[in-house]
């Protein structure tokens, strides 16, 4: 019987500065319980620079943001069998920034800001108030599922 949530996953550190603390198994752990069908992911830590880049060319918002998703089958019909298919960026520079003003240690927040960014690539969203309370609450459930705190308290 095949795997309900199946995950192909790939990590990439091109900016390294958490390579040996935000390892493969950890990014790994958050993604799955944040998963509610197969995917297909791409988790990238990027410097400022190549997060400023991606925001400015993709958003149209010149500087570097905590977390980037494209998800590329988002909107389309598919068999509900396809994985979700999307690159998550997160910039290492800001992300380890906000950890610091918020006192959260960069793991907690790193793990905020994947199953964030999970969540999106799944079609959830926050433009509205009903959505945003909707994706919090998915995140705090999930995010203390794992073990912390609420990210929003």
């Amino acid at each position: 019987m095949p795997e309900k949530n199946k995950l192909t996953l790939s990590v990439q550190y091109a900016d390294p500065r958490l390579q040996d603390s935000i390892t493969r198994p950890l990014v790994r752990r958050w993604i799955k319980a944040a998963l509610f069908a197969p995917a297909e992911l791409t988790i990238r830590f990027v410097d400022a620079e190549e997060g400023r880049v991606l925001n400015r060319d993709y958003r149209e918002k010149d500087y570097a943001t905590n977390v980037l998703t494209f998800a590329y089958n988002e909107g389309e019909d598919y068999a509900e069998d396809e994985p979700t298919r999307a690159d998550i960026i997160l910039c290492t520079d800001v992300l380890e920034k906000e950890a610091a003003e918020q006192k959260k240690t960069v793991e907690e927040h790193t793990a905020h800001l994947i199953v964030h960014g999970v969540l999106h690539a799944q079609g959830y969203d926050h433009m509205d108030d009903e959505e945003a309370a909707e994706m919090e609450g998915l995140e705090t459930e999930i995010l203390a599922g794992l073990g912390y705190a609420d990210p929003y308290a």
